[in-house]
Order: structure tokens, then C-alpha cells, then sequence
């Protein structure tokens, strides 16, 4: 059995034993397909917590939370916080009902980038093949280095999350597997400071006992729609074949049965695919009224039309997020005629939605997002209905231009100052 000291990086074809590799460490791996496996998915561990324990050490044995104020949510919280049962996106009041003693910290985003950034420069000096999935994850495809490491990709690996540990001071867990979709899975079994390996002989035995949720994508709708057709475990949808899986769920139900069976032909791709870009903001109170609630909207265009100007990309399409008292998750979608970067725009094809369910219902959250997306260039050149659109975009981008100069303040339209 291939086997792998992830403390010494010692390796072999025959396994040192049940216990413990030569220097006394537990932590090796053995596994049949061990270095033959080439896609990793790798997870910081509790990343922005573990930035600020970094930084902070009388904090590792504490439990931390990064998060805003009793209204907001919890953006991560550490392994101590989340023994307690704090989770990432829980409501900050509920955390602290769960963990009234945890070290609550304001998220410092550019802090946690440049960790990411680190982390990424380690990631890409492996392969060229590093596909980002959020600032804390990413994919890496190591097929073909073994000659240029001079070691099997999960020796490679293993070395890279003691660098990760050494040079940046968080902690990684990783998946091996033959494809995304196991790697992913992988890494989430082994959390924290894992490393975990799922090889294409034993994938769909593994699986068919799991819950239909444990794959990506399948949420709580997905999920009870499988239900009710009698699907609960994976190795139900695995049991089907392409024929019948469309039968039953339409275009994506073979896509979902091979899923099931680990299969999948995704290829580790470096560019990121953007759908969708947004804002938010949870509110200090809750909020009812039609006109108290379009001053944050406003101010929410705005900072959308900045990121889309930022990744340059135009909104095709609006989505409006409203979060109740109640937590009460409502989203409304529009088309818009031809894409824009204005947030004159955004606000006004959101503007009908938000009426609609502006009923006296009380929302403690407000969003704004552009899905799907266009490129940059396509947005606001004018029409026969809409002869004014570049003027207003020259408009606007003199407004930024004061602002970029002069402070965020130089300049505002009165709908931004409503309370």
C-alpha cells in the first residue's frame, strides 16, 4: 500500500505500519491510488478567524468570531467558536446566544487578501493550473509535474501545506481525488489541518450510502424535490442511467446521476468564470417603510456599478435580495433592456421589485446584483428608446473621477442622503 509521512515527507510503495511512520508521527497517509491522483482542492481552515489568531496569539485557544454588529452575520468563526455550534452566515445575535464568551472582531478584508495572496503565490509556484474559487479555496490541477517536482503530486502537497503553515501562519486542509467534484468532497472530511484522498476505484461505493445533499449544488429545494420522488442517497441517483435520470429531472438529471457516481469531466480551468456580482448591507433596525428602504438601495447601486466598472463587466439582468426580521430569504429578477454600469439604472428596474414587496413586511437586509453579466463595453451606448444612456454614463464617470480625487463625499445625488 503507497503510503506518505505528511510530518517528514517520507513516502513509499510498502506501508510502515498501522501506527506511525519512522519519526514517531501519526499523520500517514496510505491509500491504493495515493500517487497516481493529480486534482487537489484546497481549504483554508477557518480562514479569517485564523488570520486574527495569527496575529493576535492569546487568542488560539479562544473562540473567535469575525463578523459585524448583533445585526449582522457571522463571516467565519474559529474551530473552538464552532464546538459551541457558531457557523459562518449565522446571525451574529444567534452566535453570541450560543458563545456569549467569544472574541468578536471586525472583518479586515484587505488583512485577509493579502494572506490569500500568499497563499496563492505558494499554490502557483506547483502548477500553472490553480483555478480560485473564493479567496480562501482554490482547485489545483498537478498532472504532469512530477518530473519538474520530482515527487508524486500528494508529496508536493503535503510539503506546500507546511510551507502554507510556515510562510503565511494559517492552516490548509486538502482533498486528492481524480476529478473537482471528489476533491471537493474529500476536503471537507478531514477539517482542520487535513488531508484527505478519494481514488476513482472506490468513489461510487463510497458515496452511495451519503446523503443527495453532499453533493454541490443540491440545496434544501433540490433536495426536497428529490425526496419527494423518493431520492435520498446517492447511490438511489447513481442507480440510474442517463435515460431515466432525464426522464425524471429534466436536461440535468444525467448530469446529476453521474455526479452521484463521482463522476465528472470538468476541467481545472485558471480563469474564474464571473455570473454574478452584488452588494448588501444588513440594516442597524429593521425597516418597512417604501421610502426608508429606497435610500439603501440607492446607495447599493451605487457600489454595484462600482465593482462591475471594477471587473469590467455591465448588467444584463437585476437581482434584488431582501432578507426579513424573520430571515426570510425573498430574491426578484428582471431583464433589463441592454446591459448598463449606471446605478440610476440598477435603481430604477429594482425600484418596481422592492414596491412589490415593500407590503409593511419588516427587512433587516437589502441587495442589489447584476445576473447575468455583460462585457463592459457593451453597456450604455443608446438607442432610439434611450438616445440620453452615453450622456449619462459620461455623467457618472465624471462623478467617480471627482470622487476618486477628492473623497467619496465630494459628490452624491440627494437620493444617497434619504434616511
Amino acid at each position: 500500500m503507497p503510503w506518505l509521512c505528511r510530518d517528514c515527507l517520507r513516502m513509499g510503495e510498502e506501508s510502515p505500519g498501522p501506527a506511525a511512520c519512522a519519526c514517531l508521527s501519526r499523520r500517514v497517509l496510505r491509500h491504493a491510488e495515493l500517487f497516481a491522483l493529480t486534482v487537489a482542492h484546497v481549504d483554508c481552515d477557518a480562514f479569517f478567524a485564523s488570520v486574527e489568531k495569527r496575529d493576535r496569539p492569546e487568542l488560539l485557544t479562544r473562540p473567535v468570531v469575525v463578523g459585524g454588529g448583533r445585526r449582522g452575520v457571522v463571516a467565519a468563526a474559529c474551530y473552538v467558536a464552532r464546538t459551541r455550534g457558531v457557523r459562518s452566515a449565522m446571525p451574529m445575535f444567534k452566535a453570541l446566544r450560543l458563545c456569549p464568551d467569544a472574541v468578536v472582531i471586525r472583518p479586515d478584508m484587505a488583512k485577509y487578501a493579502a494572506a490569500a495572496r500568499q497563499v496563492r503565490g505558494l499554490m502557483e509556484r506547483l502548477t500553472p493550473l490553480v483555478q480560485p474559487l473564493s479567496i480562501d479555496e482554490a482547485l489545483l490541477d498537478l498532472g504532469g509535474t512530477a518530473a519538474l517536482h520530482r515527487a508524486p503530486p500528494a508529496a508536493v502537497l503535503a510539503r506546500f501545506a507546511q510551507e502554507v503553515e510556515r510562510e503565511v501562519g494559517v492552516t490548509v486542509s486538502i482533498g486528492l481525488a481524480p476529478n473537482r467534484l471528489l476533491a471537493k468532497i474529500a476536503a471537507e472530511r478531514d477539517k482542520p489541518r487535513g488531508f484527505a484522498v478519494i481514488g476513482r476505484a472506490e468513489a461510487a461505493s463510497l458515496l452511495a450510502g451519503e446523503p443527495v445533499t453532499l453533493l454541490p449544488g443540491v440545496g434544501p429545494a433540490l433536495a426536497r424535490k428529490l425526496e419527494a420522488a423518493g431520492f435520498t442517497r446517492l447511490g438511489q441517483l447513481a442507480a440510474l442511467d442517463a435515460r431515466e435520470a432525464a426522464r425524471r429531472f429534466g436536461e440535468d438529471g444525467p448530469v446529476l446521476a453521474a455526479r452521484a457516481r463521482g463522476e465528472d469531466d470538468r476541467p481545472v480551468t485558471p480563469a474564474r468564470e464571473t455570473r454574478s456580482i452584488s452588494a448588501e448591507t444588513t440594516f442597524e433596525a429593521d425597516l418597512s417603510d417604501m421610502a426608508a428602504l429606497e435610500a439603501p438601495l440607492w446607495r447599493m447601486c451605487e457600489k454595484l456599478s462600482r465593482r462591475l466598472a471594477e471587473k469590467g463587466f455591465a448588467a444584463a439582468g437585476v437581482v434584488l435580495k431582501l432578507k426579513t426580521a424573520g430571515f426570510a430569504l425573498r430574491t426578484r429578477h428582471v431583464r433589463l433592456p441592454s446591459p448598463t454600469l449606471l446605478p440610476e439604472t440598477l435603481f430604477e428596474a429594482a425600484r418596481p421589485l422592492l414596491a412589490k414587496e415593500a407590503d409593511g413586511t419588516r427587512f433587516r437586509l437589502i441587495g442589489i446584483g447584476a445576473q447575468p453579466l455583460a462585457p463592459a463595453a457593451e453597456a450604455d451606448r443608446g438607442d432610439l428608446a434611450d438616445s440620453e444612456a452615453p450622456r449619462r454614463a459620461a455623467r457618472w464617470r465624471a462623478m467617480e473621477a471627482l470622487r476618486a480625487r477628492f473623497g467619496e463625499g465630494v459628490v452624491m445625488r440627494g437620493r444617497g442622503l434619504r434616511e
